[in-house]
């Protein structure tokens, strides 16, 4: 872990993170105590840092575009929610098809990327660190960008990708034929390949806010958001394990407890896109 104070030109910074990550400065310039937060950098949240930049705020670091992006993940973590409920339906007449859960859950993997990709967006154009946060600059838009060094940027890329996978699973889930050698290849593989992703992003995420491998945090509303997340991502990652099919039969109980992770973790990620959404109201604007 970074942890570290640097000194040059009279000004003293305290430099944290996990490295290879920088995610928190804290230094005095001009007589103002500046502190720099990773995450709060590249979604342009609080008052106190906003005042030291010059200039209006682009959209994509206003609140309004920080709460869209939470009621949008929200959408999607809903859809998710209902799909697995359908799911667990036992088998009779009330029972909901396959093909319209498998739709629920395609229609729910859409709000995701839209998303994902809105706040890869915000990283991807987060203004480069400078000492003085009042010094005139030029932005650039990008759509994508490369900031490797960044943890916020790789995980909203990582985060971004792995919806990409999820659309594939969930519409192959409503295509495919029910073979089990299909179901793996075009149904399983994306949906773990997807997870994996998911699961990078959600660590990266809670190495950004909390600046350390393991930080506890509970009284730090970034960090609940960030926390709820991960577990979410866990319990997706188990979802997606348990859910392989293989040639031949399984217990019968391991697909209603994959069924039941999904379910789990759509409800930390739906948890986590209220917190955001409070977070941005918050800032107000």
């Amino acid at each position: 872990m970074t942890d570290r104070t640097v000194q040059g030109g009279g000004m003293h910074m305290r430099i944290e993170g996990p490295w290879p990550f920088i995610t928190h400065r804290s230094y005095v310039v001009a007589g103002r105590h500046i502190e720099w937060l990773a995450r709060e950098h590249r979604k342009g949240l609080r008052f106190a840092a906003r005042a030291l930049d010059a200039g209006t705020p682009p959209f994509w670091q206003g609140s309004r575009y920080n709460w869209s992006i939470g009621a949008i993940f929200a959408v999607g973590a809903f859809l998710f929610m209902l799909g697995s409920v359908m799911s667990l339906i036992p088998a009779g007449p009330s029972q909901p098809s396959a093909f319209w859960t498998n739709i629920v859950f395609f229609l729910g993997s859409i709000p995701f990327t839209i998303a994902a990709y809105l706040q890869h967006f915000q990283a991807a154009n987060a203004r480069a660190f400078t000492v003085d946060p009042v010094t005139p600059h030029t932005r650039h838009l990008s759509l994508i960008g490369w900031h490797p060094r960044s943890a916020g940027w790789l995980s909203t890329f990582t985060q971004f990708v792995g919806t990409v996978a999820f659309n594939a699973s969930t519409f192959n889930a409503v295509v495919a034929p029910p073979t089990w050698y299909v179901q793996d290849v075009t149904v399983w593989a994306p949906d773990v390949v997807g997870s994996v992703l998911f699961l990078v992003s959600g660590y990266l995420a809670y190495l950004e806010a909390g600046h350390r491998y393991w930080s506890w945090r509970p009284r730090d509303l970034s960090w609940q958001i960030v926390f709820v997340n991960l577990i979410g991502c866990i319990a997706f990652m188990t979802a997606a394990i348990l859910a392989y099919d293989p040639n031949g039969s399984e217990p019968a109980w391991v697909m209603p407890v994959s069924i039941v992770h999904l379910l789990i973790g759509a409800a930390c990620f739906f948890v986590g896109a209220l917190l955001s959404m409070q977070e941005s109201a918050c800032e107000g604007g």
